[in-house]
C-alpha cells in the first residue's frame, strides 16, 4: 500500500500533470470569459444588428418550429421540437473567439521562445568555454581587457582553421597514396591507354 501511494505521489507531482491541472483550471475560467464576451457583448450586437436589418428578435428569434405544442393559443417552446440556429450561431461565435484567442497566446509563446533560444544563443558565443579562460590565464591575457581577448579569439579561430586545412590537404594526400598504392581497373586501363599512345 506504501508502494501505492509513493508511485502516486511520484506521478502526481511529475511536471506535465501539474501543467495539465492548471490548464483545466484556467480553460475553465477561460471558457467562462468567452461565454461572457459572446453572451453579454457579442451576441446583443449581432441581435441588434438583426433586429435592424431584418426585424423581429434576431439571434433569439431565429427558430424553425418542426413540431408546435399550444398553450393558451401560444406556442410553448419548452415542448416544441424546434431548431435553435440562435444557438447554434452562438456556438460559431464562442468556436471564433478560442480559436483566435488560443492561436494569439501560441503565437506570442512561440516569440518568447524563439526570442529565448536567441538570447541562449548569443549568450552562449559571448561567454567564453573554461578551455579558453585557461588558455587566457596561461598567456597572462585578462578576461576584461577585451581587444586583447578578441586578438586571441581572432588568432585561435585562424590557427584551427590552419590545421583544419592542414588535414584536408594530408587526408587528400594519404588518399592519393592508397590509391597508387592499390589501383583501380580505371586507373590500370588509363596506364595501359598511356603506354599504347606513347608507342
Amino acid at each position: 500500500m506504501k508502494k501505492f501511494f509513493e508511485e502516486f505521489k511520484k506521478f502526481i507531482t511529475r511536471g506535465n500533470v501539474l501543467d495539465m491541472a492548471v490548464g483545466v483550471i484556467v480553460g475553465g475560467a477561460f471558457t467562462a470569459i468567452v461565454n461572457g464576451v459572446s453572451n453579454f457583448i457579442l451576441k446583443p450586437l449581432i441581435n441588434w444588428l438583426l433586429a435592424e436589418i431584418l426585424g423581429g428578435q434576431g439571434l433569439s428569434g431565429a427558430i424553425t418550429i418542426l413540431s408546435a405544442t399550444y398553450t393558451d393559443g401560444a406556442i410553448d417552446l419548452a415542448n416544441s421540437i424546434y431548431i435553435d440556429w440562435g444557438a447554434f450561431i452562438s456556438a460559431i461565435i464562442n468556436f471564433f473567439i478560442i480559436a483566435f484567442t488560443l492561436f494569439t497566446i501560441v503565437k506570442i509563446m512561440n516569440e518568447i521562445k524563439e526570442n529565448n533560444e536567441e538570447l541562449k544563443e548569443k549568450i552562449k558565443k559571448k561567454r567564453l568555454s573554461k578551455e579558453i579562460r585557461e588558455e587566457l590565464k596561461a598567456k597572462g591575457i585578462k578576461r576584461s581587457d577585451k581587444k586583447a581577448v578578441a586578438k586571441f579569439l581572432e588568432e585561435k579561430k585562424a590557427e584551427e582553421e590552419r590545421i583544419k586545412e592542414q588535414q584536408k590537404l594530408e587526408a587528400e594526400e594519404k588518399a592519393r597514396q592508397e590509391r597508387l598504392a592499390n589501383p583501380t581497373t580505371e586507373d590500370l586501363l588509363k596506364k595501359l591507354i598511356e603506354i599504347v599512345e606513347k608507342k
